[in-house]
């Protein structure tokens, strides 16, 4: 099974004034990414706004992304949905358009026990023959241990997991527990270099979109044992989350992108629809700690 490593972006999903996917600037976006030197690219994430998307949408998302990528880097598309067949329907349209991998988080809202949670990647992965990135994110509201990780590792298909947690002996001992083996991904951008530390084998994050080359100047100097220099890469990139943690996190990224001039436009309803004064702001906080255009 394939191995994802580096720094790949969360995709931004763009959309327009009628909020459908913006399919030229996703093509523009992305595009761009890759001659920045993305290794990969998360599909419709948390930060890529897939579980507020309907159906139809978050397929034409998975669609035109991965003919955009054309298979020059790996593209991992999330497919979770509160609605288990609908779930697996996504996860069957991400194979046959070409997806090297999906990925869901744990099943929202209601109590599920472990067992449950079990059982639901279980059904996800037999309904594919590409790899499972299972994504463990604290604010999906189940807690997953490292010893519960390590259980859905015994899944087949399921080879890797998001660890966006800052829990870094958990993600210690996910790789302990798999004897190394599991495929482990860091989660939150402002940890990047301690997930590394840890043993995570890359990132994937949403401030990838607006800042991929000071985030591959963290992964890039860590694997070549610079560490001061990775060190103070990942300083400079926390700067700037600092300035991002004082609003929304993806209408920040999508303020960003919008002032390197991609117009990905506002995040879907019912987050706020921010007036270009406010993103102005959010532009001149970034500037303030550091962030270049």
């Amino acid at each position: 099974m394939k191995k994802f490593t580096g720094v790949m972006p969360a995709l931004v999903t763009p959309f327009d004034e009628n909020q459908n996917v913006n399919v030229p600037v996703l093509k523009e976006l992305t595009e761009h990414l890759i001659g920045q030197g993305a290794y990969g690219f998360y599909i419709g994430g948390a930060t890529g706004e897939g579980v507020s998307m309907a159906r139809e949408q978050r397929e034409l998302l998975a669609y035109e992304s991965i003919k955009q990528i054309n298979k020059r880097v790996p593209a991992i598309v999330h497919i979770a949905s509160i609605n288990f067949e609908e779930a697996k329907a996504l996860a069957h349209h991400a194979e046959v358009v070409g997806a090297d991998a999906i990925s869901a988080i744990p099943p929202l809202f209601y109590k599920y026990s472990e067992d449950d949670v079990f059982d639901y990647y279980k059904g996800i992965a037999a309904s594919v023959n590409i790899p499972v990135m299972i994504y463990y994110n604290t604010n999906a509201g189940f807690n997953m241990s490292a010893k519960f990780a390590a259980r859905l590792y015994e899944i087949d298909n399921v080879t890797a997991i998001k660890w966006t947690s800052s829990d870094y002996y958990g993600m210690m001992m996910v790789k302990e527990l798999t004897n190394g083996e599991m495929n482990v991904i860091n989660g939150p951008d402002e940890m990047l270099l301690m997930g590394l530390c840890a043993g995570a084998d890359g990132g994937i994050g949403s401030t990838y979109n607006f800042m991929l080359p000071t985030i591959k100047a963290v992964y890039e100097n860590f694997k070549a044992d610079n560490i001061d220099e990775a060190r103070r890469q990942q300083i400079k990139a926390t700067r700037i989350i600092y300035a991002l943690h004082k609003f929304e996190g993806i209408p920040f990224t999508k303020a960003m992108l919008e002032k390197q001039g991609f117009k990905v436009g506002n995040c879907l309803v019912p987050f706020k629809q921010y007036s270009d004064e406010e993103k102005k702001l959010m532009v001149e906080e970034a500037v303030k700690m550091g962030m270049e255009f």
